[in-house]
């Protein structure tokens, strides 16, 4: 795989340029998460990636991911030469949100556009042809909401020199309805999604399955349980081929980081 040094974990979380987001950021370096893998929908600008570099001193990032159709490559490529010369190594760039007629097409231009190492690229891909784009034209591939068998799938299109690099919800809740309820919530929400709900129907749920999200469904989606549970799930992924699995922390509450469950994980995801 492509060397980013991101370890086998670490975090998925959207944050903004605020105080609370910026002392989130510093607790988990300070826990010794490597990466920050920056939510595309609640980053509210390119800005937001330089205050966070700037208050911390190592930990790197990945905007996972910004939408193709909002950020100009011109100003994405200009941030990144900044950010590189000042502290290098700490940014990556995920993109994706070509939700037009020729997502492809709209990609490819877009990579010929911009300004940034192969190296320092990914892909929020899902569908084999998205995968293998990943694969040709970035650093690799950067999937959510996937079971651990898409994984198997996904580096066989991608080959074994690109980076797989996996997003996976995870509830720190050993009662097994209230961790459910939890998981079924946020995933209901993208079964409301076009391409998630190819992407699903690609890993065999049915119809069924996501109108009705049963158990086996959301535990296939969601890692919960101590955080022994969550560790053996996670690692599902790497066993199937993934690099790197970025915890997505759920926790049924809107707007608070999830510091003291990163805290909760830490000893065991880290060690």
């Amino acid at each position: 795989m492509t060397d980013h040094q991101f370890g086998p974990f670490g975090i998925t979380t959207g944050l903004d340029s605020s105080a609370e987001s910026i002392a989130a950021a510093q607790a988990a370096e300070d826990l010794g998460y490597p990466v920050i893998w920056l939510s595309g929908g609640p980053l509210p600008g390119l800005q937001t990636i330089t205050d966070l570099i700037g208050a911390t001193a190592s930990i790197r990032f990945v905007t996972g991911i910004l939408a193709v159709d909002k950020y100009r490559a011109a100003d994405v490529s200009a941030r990144y030469a900044v950010l590189e010369a000042i502290a290098p190594g700490r940014l990556t760039v995920g993109l994706g949100g070509a939700h037009g007629a020729k997502p492809l097409a709209t990609l490819n231009a877009y990579l010929d556009e911009i300004d940034v190492p192969v190296d320092r690229l990914v892909l929020a891909a899902l569908g084999p042809q998205m995968l293998k784009l990943a694969g040709e034209r970035t650093a690799g591939a950067y999937p959510f909401l996937t079971a651990a068998s898409y994984s198997a799938e996904a580096r066989k299109v991608l080959g074994p020199d690109k980076l797989l690099a996996v997003s996976h919800l995870a509830v720190v809740e050993e009662d097994a309805d209230r961790a459910r309820s939890i998981a079924r919530d946020t995933i209901s929400f993208f079964t409301r999604i076009p391409g998630y709900v190819a992407s699903l129907k690609r890993q065999g749920f049915t119809d069924s399955d996501l109108s009705e999200l049963p158990d086996h469904m959301v535990d296939s989606l969601a890692a919960w349980g101590s955080p022994a549970d969550i560790k053996a799930k996670l690692t599902e992924h790497l066993d199937a081929g993934a690099d790197h699995v970025a915890v997505n922390v759920i926790t049924g509450v809107t707007g608070p980081q999830p510091v003291e469950q990163w805290q909760t994980l830490a000893p065991v995801l880290l060690r």
